[in-house]
Parts: structure tokens; sequence; C-alpha cells
């Protein structure tokens, strides 16, 4: 099999979209992001990758909080739509019906299956790393609360199949997960070692 070089990009895809939340001078808004990452298990924490000039980061460090809404793929139009609209220019805090857990700053959205409500805990902007002119806000939250209707759980733990999350490809398009083909942590045991 031959290589071939490519145009060097940071090739991780596919990616769960999810729609982030903040309020943002006392008003709801929401940023679809496909650049979300588990950081840590103990505490739960994820990190958010934002381009900096989002209006949605305002109020991420305004109050130190945000929240990560997992539509489903019936959500698909209404998640685009969130990026394709500035919350500089129209005021997202409507398109949703929304609810505020134990932060009181962090807006939810009702219909979206899967909630977790962030705190703060670090902030740091790519161009520090990078020395780019301007760079992307990490902002990486401790997962201080998590939320879910009765529906999309299977003992009491979120089901993928049930969620049915948008998908993101870096062909700048949604998909969605088909089936279950092997287990984690437990397939690799039929794993005999060839030599190469």
């Amino acid at each position: 099999m031959t290589k071939n070089k490519i145009k060097v990009r940071a090739y991780l895809f596919p990616m769960s979209v999810v729609l982030v939340g903040a309020n943002v001078k006392g008003r709801a808004n929401f940023l679809p992001l496909a650049w979300v990452s588990i950081v840590e298990y103990k505490p739960p924490m994820i990190s958010i990758s934002s381009y900096q000039n989002h209006h949605t980061n305002i109020g991420i460090k305004e109050n130190g909080t945000f929240s990560v809404n997992t539509p489903s793929e019936g959500m698909m139009e209404v998640t685009d739509y969130c990026g394709l609209k500035s919350g500089k220019e129209e005021d997202k805090s409507q398109i949703f019906e929304i609810f505020y857990g134990e932060l009181k700053t962090a807006p939810m959205i009702t219909h979206a299956p899967l909630n977790l409500e962030c705190k703060v805990v670090k902030t740091i902007n790519t161009k520090e790393i990078s020395g780019a002119e301007q760079g992307h806000d990490i902002f990486i939250g401790e997962i201080l609360y998590a939320y879910a209707d009765e529906y999309y759980l299977t003992n009491e733990r979120p089901d993928i199949k049930k969620l049915n999350p948008l998908i993101y490809s870096s062909d700048n398009s949604y998909w969605k997960i088909s089936e279950q083909i092997g287990k984690a942590f437990n397939i690799g045991k039929n794993y005999k070692r060839e030599e190469v």
C-alpha cells in the first residue's frame, strides 16, 4: 500500500455536534460546535474550542459557565441555523424552549436529548501557543450536572442509538450513527497477532 502526502489539517473526524449555551449580557445564546473533547474522567471534564470572536464566548467568560446540549438528527436544521446566525445580530433565546439548572447561568435546550451543565475551570487561547494573530478559546469545564429525558436512557445511561446524535465530517456534512459493530475493551481479546 502506498501512502500519499496530503495537506496537513486536524483530521480527527467524524465528531459529534453540540449546541453550546451561555447567557450573554443576560440573554440565552447558542452556538453549534464539533470541537468538543473529554479531558478528565474524575471529576468529569470536557473542553470546547470556539473561535475567539464568537458571541457565545463573551457569556462563557462573563459567567464562568456553559451548557453542552446534544441535538438529535431531528434538530439538524435548527442546529445549522444557529451556526449561520451570530447572536450579535439575532436573538437566539427564542429559538428553543430553554431551562436552567443548578448553576442558573447556563441555558439548556429542553428538546435536546442530553444536557450537560459545566463550570469553567480553565481558559486557554490558542494564539498563546501558535503565535497566530487570532485563535480559539479553549474552555475546560467541569460537568457539575447532567440531564436527560427518560426515553434516551438505557440502564440509567444515555443510549447512543436513542440519542441519534448529529455527527460532523470534514467535508462540511452531517451524518448519523448506524449500528454497533463491537464492544470496546472486549473485541480485542479475539485478536491473534501475525508477523509483519
